[in-house]
């Protein structure tokens, strides 16, 4: 297989070495460069498939200086695969802007689907899944605006934190079900659900370990959505999205007819 020059998002495992694809492995062994967060990390991967190719650091610290350097040697006729820790690139790692400038360079760019937390959480948790937001990291400043949520919400965690944010949650999102996932596709793989108050207390008596993701269920029906939480929203919607798709999202999450939150929309980008 021949790669043409270009930037490669390749999916790599979140725990079980043996969940990546026959193309992503394939990808690896033909690209120029592999771009990746922990040279020590991803050189696990890949010295157990026998993978030797030329590894550049691209993280949070040194993306703005490494992302022209990538796209010159794209442009000089390069393929550059670009992996995260674990899991797809992109999902809380710094690929985003690198994609997007790889995009205003106008030079090809493809993804290579495979493992990501955030799915897996949502089949091992129970919980339903036909509609559902990824919220990131926990931050306790961010939570209110997520109540009126119709679907169900993820998030990541660690575990030092974990039980104190749950006592965080309880206090916001009482009315949902809890559930924490543990240790993904690992050999101590671990789901706990149920109520706040008995998720608390199996972590006070038992200290978690390794790579968490909290999972909650959708919203009660009394749970109205407030002006305030909606604005928040299409404020937040409207950093990365256009004004249509980020009503049109709106809408979705807190099931408002779409001629209103568009309106509401125009209204916030003009006061911007």
């Amino acid at each position: 297989m021949t790669l043409k020059p270009g930037l490669y998002c390749v999916a790599t495992p979140i725990g079980n070495l043996k969940d990546i694809t026959l193309r992503a492995i394939e990808t690896l062994q033909q690209c120029d460069i592999i771009a990746c967060e922990d040279t020590r990390v991803s050189g696990k991967l890949l010295s157990h498939y026998g993978i030797s190719r030329k590894l550049w650091s691209y993280h949070d610290h040194n993306a703005a200086s490494v992302r022209p350097l990538i796209i010159k040697a794209i442009q000089e006729g390069q393929a550059i695969a670009l992996i995260s820790d674990a899991g797809t690139p992109l999902i809380s790692d710094p690929g985003t802007k690198l994609v997007r400038a790889c995009q205003e360079a106008d030079v090809y760019v493809t993804t290579l689907p495979g493992a990501s937390a955030v799915p897996a959480a949502l089949v091992l948790s129970g919980l339903m899944s036909h509609a559902f937001a990824y919220v990131g990291f926990f931050n306790a400043k961010q939570m209110e605006q997520w109540v009126p949520f119709n679907g169900t919400l993820v998030f990541f965690e660690s575990p030092h934190r974990l039980v104190q944010t749950l006592q965080i949650m309880e206090k916001v999102f009482h009315k949902r079900a809890v559930a924490v996932v543990r240790e993904i596709s690992k050999m101590f793989e671990e789901v706990k659900q149920g109520d706040f108050a008995s998720v608390i207390a199996h972590y006070e008596d038992h200290q978690p370990r390794g790579e968490i993701v909290i999972v909650l269920g959708e919203a009660a029906a009394d749970d109205a959505a407030s002006d305030e939480s909606i604005d928040s929203a299409l404020v937040n919607a409207l950093k990365t999205l256009s004004i249509k798709d980020a009503a049109h999202m709106v809408a979705e999450a807190y099931a408002l007819p779409k001629k209103e939150v568009y309106k509401r929309a125009l209204e916030l980008k003009d006061r911007s």
